[in-house]
């Protein structure tokens, strides 16, 4: 009997060991991933980085606890190209994605897909920017397009298309927490993506900020008024915030006092503007009109007597406050994500990002957008979190690039990643292993023109201490960057004697790294070819009629000798 009751206590104990071994294998060991990204948000305008514009102490706890980068940079400083990138794993030039007028190739393999197929479960909330069914992802919800950020539409995968009433950086964390809280499989590890609209134009804040970001003022960039001598395509850019930036739909000036002060509209500004206001409910409207009519009234007094340095210097302030004021709600909604993964222990084995899809201008040169591989534009914020694997609060000065997120994730996942893909993992840069990390340059090409702000087609090599460009198609002229003599970058130096040895070397590595990734003069052409209808048809916004016609005139000369 003895012997029965310790037969029958054995194999209980076998069971449970069993089980809890059973259990043991079901716990996700592969980390979780958390790839936070907002729209256009400069580097400078997150205080881990320069406290001196705004203080974001929810996204700086991510490089606290983890890794800041100061030299992370784009291939192709605009939205969907740069996104296509990040999934891809690829260039624009082999991804196809060059511009924002192009189609996206759906034969693409993203990341995310190759996931899903490892058993990640898969998630994406927010801007995508292009197409509306992402591959790879069992749960989305979507904005279309650029998206509202007053009571915006959706595209779901499950719900079709919704809309949701509210501020849009809200809802989507709103969705984010939701699908944390009641769809994620605890027994899998997972990838989420959750992307915010903020801070990309035209910048409305939430209700809750109008008051106080509208009553502030901010350090101007030295370089605000920027004559942009010796560099003539920066000269011929349309991005002045004094000149260029629409007064309705940018800074908030009602269409009547426009009309009362004989503004000039810009393009489609009162338009743009009226489709902001118009999906505002009425207390929504009210609380604008609290915080935006008093600016009003007090510019209309000011105006008549303002001379031009005046009018950059007070559309710089209505920028930055409406800018900014986006990235407040950005900042305490971040928080609101990093907190529910500590409060339910997730942090420990995820790896969290956070990025833009590339930089923005406020203010230096003059300007607002993006573009341009100068590196307000070019270079994009970058922190990461990995705990046990990152030490807490360093800093990377390594060139890294949007290129190198699809790899570092298949990585991390231990999934294998395709021939094709053209970035490196960041894993030896994280866990500090520089023995098994080389890169001394990295290569950039913007091709969206003729198109708005009239930035010329460039591409460039980028090493930490120089920028060697090409402006082709329209321009075409090399400009050589010294970064660390000239860093708010606005001289030239390629014909200057004393950097004709740095010059030949740039050169050589631009040459190396075209050949590496597989681009050339003929695909240049190639994509000019294919754009040049699109921008003559008038498919392609904001080109104006004196900037087109002698570009399409060129093209269409050099057609017929070809």
């Amino acid at each position: 009997m003895k012997n029965n009751w310790l037969g029958f206590l054995s194999i209980i104990i076998i069971v449970f060991i069993l089980g809890c071994n059973e259990k043991q294998e079901q716990e996700p060991t592969r980390p979780n991933i958390v790839f936070i990204m907002s729209d256009d948000h400069a580097y400078q305008a997150i205080s881990a980085y320069d406290n001196s514009l705004i203080e974001t102490p929810n996204i700086d706890r991510i490089a606290k606890m983890g890794m800041l980068f100061t030299n992370a940079s784009v291939t192709n400083s605009i939205c969907a190209p740069s996104r296509a990138t990040i999934l891809t794993g690829k260039h624009s030039h082999k991804n196809g994605k060059v511009d924002n007028v192009s189609p996206f190739d759906t034969t693409n393999v993203t990341f995310p897909q190759l996931l899903q197929k490892a058993g990640y479960q898969t998630a994406m909330f927010g801007k995508l920017h292009f197409g509306n069914n992402p591959k790879g992802f069992d749960q989305f919800k979507i904005l279309p397009g650029q998206g509202s950020y007053y009571n915006p539409e959706f595209i779901t995968k499950k719900e079709g298309e919704i809309k949701v009433a509210g501020y849009v950086t809200d809802i989507v964390t709103d969705m984010t927490l939701d699908w944390l809280k009641e769809e994620r499989e605890k027994e899998k590890p997972f990838m989420l993506m959750y992307l915010h609209k903020a801070p990309h134009r035209a910048w409305l804040m939430a209700e809750r900020h109008m008051k106080e970001y509208t009553n502030k003022i901010f350090p101007e960039p030295a370089t605000l008024i920027d004559e942009h001598e010796g560099m003539p395509a920066a000269k011929v850019a349309q991005m002045n915030i004094n000149g260029n930036m629409g007064w309705a739909g940018d800074n908030k000036v009602y269409p009547a006092v426009m009309d009362e002060l004989g503004l000039e509209e810009i393009g489609l500004d009162k338009i743009r503007y009226e489709n902001q206001i118009a999906r505002f409910d009425s207390i929504q409207k009210a609380n604008f009109d609290a915080a935006y009519k008093p600016i009003m009234d007090e510019f209309k007094i000011r105006y008549p007597n303002m001379s031009e340095k005046d009018l950059a210097k007070w559309r710089y302030q209505r920028y930055m406050q409406d800018y900014l004021g986006t990235i407040a709600s950005v900042d305490e909604n971040v928080g609101r994500v990093l907190d529910y993964l500590e409060a339910n222990d997730l942090m420990d084995n995820t790896i969290i990002v956070y990025t833009s899809d590339q930089g923005f201008y406020l203010g230096e040169h003059g300007w607002f957008d993006k573009r341009f591989v100068y590196d307000q534009s070019f270079k994009t914020p970058l922190l990461v979190s990995w705990p046990n694997r990152i030490k807490a609060g360093t800093t990377s000065n390594e060139l890294v690039q949007n290129l190198d997120f699809a790899q570092t994730f298949l990585d991390v996942a231990d999934v294998k990643q395709p021939a094709d893909m053209q970035g490196k993992s960041l894993v030896p840069v994280l866990t500090g292993d520089l023995d098994n990390w080389e890169r001394d340059a990295v290569y950039y090409h913007y091709y969206e023109h003729p198109s708005e702000h009239n930035v010329n087609r460039h591409y460039a090599v980028i090493t930490k201490d120089y920028k060697l460009i090409h402006y082709y198609f329209d321009l075409d002229y090399w400009e050589l960057i010294d970064r660390k003599k000239d860093s708010l970058e606005q001289h030239n130096y390629y014909d200057d004697s004393a950097y004709t040895a740095i010059q030949k070397d740039l050169h050589l590595k631009m040459d190396d790294l075209r050949e590496q990734y597989g681009d050339s003069e003929a695909l240049s052409q190639q994509y000019i070819d294919e754009f040049m209808p699109l921008a003559k048809d008038g498919k392609v916004y904001g080109v104006e009629k004196t900037i087109l016609e002698p570009i399409v005139d060129k093209w269409e000369e050099s057609k017929k000798t070809d």
